[in-house]
């Protein structure tokens, strides 16, 4: 049996140095029998997160605790995939062995690395954070001993904007397994890239996972109401009207595959409009949340053309797209009969529910609900050509175009899409529904701010009517259009953002800047709801103050970084190379990176302790810490290797496949030469 496993590793490696054109795909990790105590490698170095969130007021300090050790009698380097907020400001990172502390510094990311790599060559426990999305970040901790207890620590600042008045706390729980159709060759050298490839945990695996815990606690200011939690069982307890505390109810093996949600509102509109003030020793900034009116009743508004896109792929398969149907049929509901409205299905291909958008008869919404109904999830998730036909459909005369999207997100090409629908926002609005317990928020809100719409995450069957109910809402009429902020008497500067788009939720206007002189005059904000125009004042001299400058002007430089990387997105050329415009644009975000100590994508943290624990010529080796795979999402969704046992049946399945490869690997080659010798 062994040498069956041995050929078939052979014929793997052999297929694949045949066939220059796979591409980057996560895998399934395999468990050996290597276990640590027979003396062999430790393959989960992470043995658990916890979580520590304090929320005071709109904004939201957050701790999360890394604890990595080694059972077995090999030094490790640790390698860690883990999600991460989209507004998270990232601002410090603390590496803890034994009872020494070391505080890491923020670097270029290339820099960064270099040292990092140095200290593990040295012999040192090191520890590196990067950011590989705005979302998603990776830890390294190199150097970890046998017997070793190496905690790393990493805080972030989030502001916390109500929509509908209800503020929704969310701590994102695992990265989901990403499609790319990128060569694994060309691209493996973009070290933002490399993360595709991380291992999953197959269902039923029998591994433990990691331990979770996650705490809350909130000192709202004015009384707290109606919290609540329905994606984990947790305990809820006021410790007054003003303050609570949030925790997981005992011990759940499964609480960090999937995103944490808490739902909470604030009594009376204190925090969810107002001014804040703070003055530093080197600049003055402000944040305003400004609360719009209320939603206008819908007048006789132009015929509108629907676009929906539906992802159908692997890695929907089950119960995200079953939840996706059942939103699908609600939001099908939407549109008016004066409005025309097509589906369009996309995984590996796209197919379209009819040549050209149809009326929204019951007839027709029936026969788009069938199409959709008839259709199961399988293959790759490609979401950009889906997203070029869609908009390349033909549009009824004197309609506007809203295009929403359905999808759990779990593709790489982000900057791509955002680019796309930003050069084609003429021809719609964006309105993106991310479907699953973990979907990547950072597509689906980034798709929506670039298409100047409205973002939604349905992480279940009971979200799915909240949702198509508030999409409806927010299509019959914006609560404030044509948007416009002045600052008479007020000396204010590098405010973001530099535009407002039209507002679709009843969500603050929020506004970050800096300030210069004396805290006097007022901000104004004027539009139009409905028909009616519409001004909120907001006094300077009225403003709060905040004590910590730092976390008012991380805030603000966060915001900064984040449009300049939707610039970025959509510049020419690389994100990674010097030239202008986009060279420009990397100087930039790297140089806000390193001024407010932040972590962004051209800026990491390292920490490197001053004790040399190892023999620089003993070998170290390398694990990348499996992940759990969402839940709901099954084993299909990733990639095309699967875990080899010594089973007789699964040896079988392992040798059809690596044959499969090197029979298409063979038959390119013989294409390649008959098309030399043509």
């Amino acid at each position: 049996m062994k040498r069956l496993l041995l050929l078939a590793c052979l014929l793997v490696s052999a297929a694949f140095a045949a066939d220059d054109d796979r591409t980057l795909s996560p895998y399934f990790f395999v468990k050996t029998d290597h276990a640590p105590e027979a003396g062999g490698v430790d393959a989960l170095p992470l043995k658990s997160t916890k979580i520590d969130a304090t929320i005071a007021g709109v904004i939201a300090e957050v701790r999360v605790t890394q604890t990595y050790a080694n059972t077995g009698s090999v030094p490790l380097e640790a390698v860690y995939v883990f999600p991460g907020s989209t507004k998270a400001a990232v601002h410090g990172l603390t590496l803890r062995v034994g009872d020494r502390q070391i505080e890491a510094v923020i670097k270029e990311r290339g820099e960064a690395r270099q040292v990092y790599e140095q200290a593990k060559t040295e012999g040192r426990t090191a520890s590196l954070l990067e950011q590989q999305r705005p979302n998603v970040f990776q830890m390294n901790v190199a150097n970890i001993l046998p017997g070793d207890l190496v905690k790393v620590e990493l805080r972030y600042t989030e502001l916390l904007s109500p929509v509908d008045g209800e503020y929704r706390f969310v701590s994102p729980g695992v990265v989901g397994p990403r499609y790319s159709n990128r060569p694994a060759a060309g691209h493996a050298a973009d070290p933002t890239e490399a993360f595709v490839q991380n291992p999953y945990l197959p269902e039923n695996s029998g591994v433990e996972p990691p331990a979770f815990d996650l705490r809350v606690h909130i000192d709202g200011g004015v009384p707290v109401r109606d919290a609540a939690c329905t994606t984990h069982n947790t305990r809820i307890r006021y410790a007054s009207p003003t303050s609570l505390d949030v925790a997981l109810d005992g011990t759940q093996p499964d609480a960090g595959n999937r995103d944490f949600i808490l739902r909470y509102r604030l009594t009376g509109d204190a925090l969810q409009a107002g001014l804040l003030l703070a003055q530093g020793d080197h600049e003055n900034t402000f944040l305003a949340m400004i609360q719009p009116p209320a939603r206008p009743v819908a007048a006789d508004l132009p015929a509108r053309d629907y676009v929906f896109i539906l992802d159908v792929s692997g890695s929907m398969r089950g119960f995200p797209l079953d939840t996706a149907k059942t939103l699908m049929r609600d939001l099908l509901a939407a549109p008016r009969p004066k409005d025309t409205f097509n589906v369009l299905l996309f995984a590996g291909d796209s197919r379209v529910f009819s040549a050209e958008s149809l009326p929204a008869t019951d007839t027709n919404v029936a026969r788009a609900i069938q199409f959709v109904e008839s259709n199961g999830g399988g293959g790759g998730t490609e979401l950009l050509p889906a997203l070029k036909n869609a908009f390349a459909l033909p549009r009824p005369a004197d309609t506007a175009r809203t295009v929403v999207i359905l999808t759990d997100g779990y593709v790489s090409v982000e900057s791509e899409a955002y680019a796309f629908v930003r050069e084609n926002l003429g021809a719609g609005n964006v309105f993106t529904f991310g479907i699953g317990s973990s979907v990547n928020r950072e597509l689906i809100e980034g798709l929506a701010r670039a298409g100047q719409g409205e973002p939604f995450v349905v992480t279940g069957d009971t979200d799915a009517a909240d949702a198509a109910s508030r999409f409806a809402d927010y299509i019959a009429a914006p609560v404030l259009t044509g948007i416009d902020v002045s600052f008479p008497g007020f000396d204010a500067y590098d405010v973001e953002p530099v535009a407002l788009p039209d507002v679709f939720a009843s969500r603050p206007v929020i506004l970050h800047g800096k300030w210069r002189g004396q805290p006097a005059g007022e901000i104004v904000l004027t539009g139009r709801t409905g028909s009616a125009p519409y001004v909120a004042r907001l006094p300077v001299a009225q403003a709060g103050r905040i004590d910590a400058p730092d976390v008012l002007s991380q805030l603000w430089a966060r915001t900064r970084i984040a449009r300049l990387g939707d610039d970025l997105a959509v510049s020419s050329g690389s994100r990674h190379e010097d030239a202008s415009p986009a060279g420009k644009l990397k100087a930039e975000i790297t140089a806000l990176g390193l001024g407010y100590n932040l972590l962004t994508p051209f800026t990491s943290f390292v920490a490197v302790d001053t004790v040399v624990r190892k023999d620089p010529a003993d070998p170290t080796q390398t694990v990348k810490q499996p992940l759990q795979l969402p839940q709901g999402v099954a084993s299909s969704a990733v990639g095309q290797n699967v875990p080899v046992s010594p089973e007789p049946a699964t040896v079988l399945l392992v040798l059809v496949g690596v044959a499969s490869l090197v029979l298409v690997a063979w038959r390119r080659k013989v294409a390649q030469a008959s098309s030399l010798l043509r």
